[in-house]
């Protein structure tokens, strides 16, 4: 990334030690990115020997995985915030399947209310989807089986057990934490005298592995960029030393592990924290804890980046950004600024082009400020092509930040400066996430740290001759260059061999697919690990 020299020199000394000052505190060089690698892998080592560590390594009692052979015909149930998900997979048996689906909400009153409540709701919708026209029903005095994504924190006991250590994202249900969810929702369809049995309980990044390995024939691990971010991963079982299961470790087989790696790091030791992120943890609804998580997932970055622009509004003794007006107020409210106007100013400036289509100045390359002349920014210097950009980007800024009644507090150096925080933290975000990406590779032995030897372990290559890893979520899925950016990390750190051999897949469904075949692995196990 350029240094911010070229905006500096038109700039009061103190005001370039500003912009370059933050330039700096985000800038992740290979030395860095290493480090943050290694302690990964540290955090790792220490998950997998005991229970109570910060990244959990969360063993998850499946060992067997799909194919893509399989056939039949599979309820999932996905639980993960203010809409439930009931659905109908039907697998081909040649990498393909067929997917119905219906979702039902989730009221506040069933949120805070008492469990049996919420889990009685549970077992009514999937009730309501059984008879409905399009759905099967079970084959007669059989139960159906069924898969449950549960996106909360549970200590797994077993593929079909697990007690719910707290939960998340608005939910208080009462007479629900510390108690086994599968044996809830059990309850539930038994009260409804329902024919279905929940046979395994899934995480959603388990899901988007599971999904991965059937649609791609084998997956190492299936990851979560989006919202929230998390990481699963086949482990073998040698290494998994704090479970207390002697045969199952004696077996020499393997098991898929939750990291839990929005956790990793919360001592933020090694992480690369600037004010802006102590700013967001501090005000956040759980300080000094999902340190990673902050840095990398699409809940905090729009945060961060509020935070960068409000203490370039509020710079003195002169406002470096939008005369020192904030707008209709939006720059004002706590996560006020979403995620998605990041993508919309990226989106902006890199027009209607291709993705993969070179360009001036897409997302993050090195002439990223220089391009725009922003040194001496004269607005008769630009070219026509960096002109529309700027325009293009200052109406994202007009109608997003609520600038609109005032729209002369916004030049198109203020929409620049915009993008460059934008492009920041994103960049930031993603390269981070290439360092979990490489931290499992090297674990697993398929890759080493700092060399270019190539792919290590052979098991883990597909027919394709690749390591397959499924992914989910907004960020991976939409935001301009996300994926560029991690893999441009994944190379530093292991070689553009291996990188080039990584096979990122977007896991499709992955929490409704991935909870389908958790339960077809319970009921038939045709394969394994």
């Amino acid at each position: 990334m350029a240094p911010l020299a070229t905006i500096s020199n038109s700039l009061p000394d103190a005001a370039g030690q500003i912009l370059d000052s933050i330039e700096l505190q985000f800038k992740l060089d290979d030395v860095v990115l290493t480090r943050i690698t290694t302690q990964f892998l540290q955090e790792i080592a220490k998950g997998l020997a005991e229970y109570g560590q910060a990244m959990a390594i969360i063993p998850t009692f499946i060992t067997a995985v799909p194919s893509g052979k399989e056939k039949g015909t599979f309820l999932a149930l996905d639980l993960g915030g203010t809409n439930l998900r009931v659905c109908e997979v039907k697998l081909n048996g040649d990498h393909t399947f067929s997917l119905r689906q219906q979702k039902y909400k989730v009221s506040d009153k069933l949120k805070t209310g008492e469990a049996t409540a919420l889990f009685d709701y549970l077992a009514d919708s999937v009730d309501a989807f059984l008879t409905s026209t399009e759905a099967s029903d079970a084959p007669e005095g059989e139960d159906l089986p069924l898969g449950l994504t549960f996106s909360f924190p549970v200590e797994q006991t077993a593929l079909d057990s697990g007690h719910l250590l707290t939960w998340t994202k608005g939910f208080a249900a009462r007479n629900a934490v510390g108690h086994d969810i599968v044996k809830l929702l059990q309850d539930a369809f038994n009260r409804k005298h329902l024919h279905v049995k929940c046979v395994a309980l899934v995480n959603d990044t388990v899901g988007t592995l599971l999904s991965q390995s059937y649609t791609a024939g084998g997956s190492l691990l299936g990851a979560i960029f989006g919202t929230g971010t998390n990481g699963a991963y086949i482990e073998d079982l040698s290494k998994l030393t704090k479970l207390k299961d002697e045969t199952l470790k004696s077996s020499g087989g393997k098991m898929i592990v939750n990291a839990e790696w929005g956790a990793f790091n919360n001592s933020r030791s090694t992480l690369p924290t600037t004010p802006f992120d102590n700013i967001l943890d501090r005000m956040s609804i759980n300080p000094r804890f999902q340190a990673f998580e902050k840095f990398v997932s699409g809940m905090y970055l729009g945060e961060i980046t509020r935070n960068i622009l409000l203490a370039l509004i509020d710079a003195a003794p002169k406002p470096l950004l939008f005369n020192g007006r904030v707008g209709s107020g939006v720059l004002n409210k706590h996560y006020g600024l979403d995620t998605a106007v990041m993508s919309n100013v990226e989106v902006a400036w890199a027009g209607e082009k291709p993705k993969a289509e070179p360009t001036e100045d897409v997302y993050g390359v090195a002439d990223k400020l220089a391009a725009l002349h922003l040194g001496d920014f004269d607005v008769a210097k630009l070219s026509e092509s960096q002109r529309q950009r700027l325009e293009r980007v200052k109406k994202v800024i007009l109608h997003d930040l609520g600038f609109e009644q005032n729209p002369e507090d916004v030049s198109l150096k203020d929409a620049a400066i915009v993008r460059w925080a934008c492009t920041l933290v994103a960049e930031r975000a993603a390269k981070l996430s290439g360092c979990a990406v490489a931290a499992i590779l090297v674990h697993t032995g398929c890759a080493s740290l700092g060399t270019d030897e190539g792919i290590k372990r052979k098991e883990y290559v597909n027919a394709n001759g690749k390591i397959s890893v499924g992914v989910d979520g907004s960020l991976i899925q939409f935001y301009p260059n996300f994926e560029t950016q991690l893999r441009d990390s994944l190379g530093r750190l292991i070689g553009k061999k291996v990188e080039q051999a990584v096979e990122i897949g977007l896991a499709k469904d992955g929490s409704g697919v991935g909870a389908a075949l958790g339960a077809l692995i319970a009921t038939k196990a045709s394969s394994t690990l």
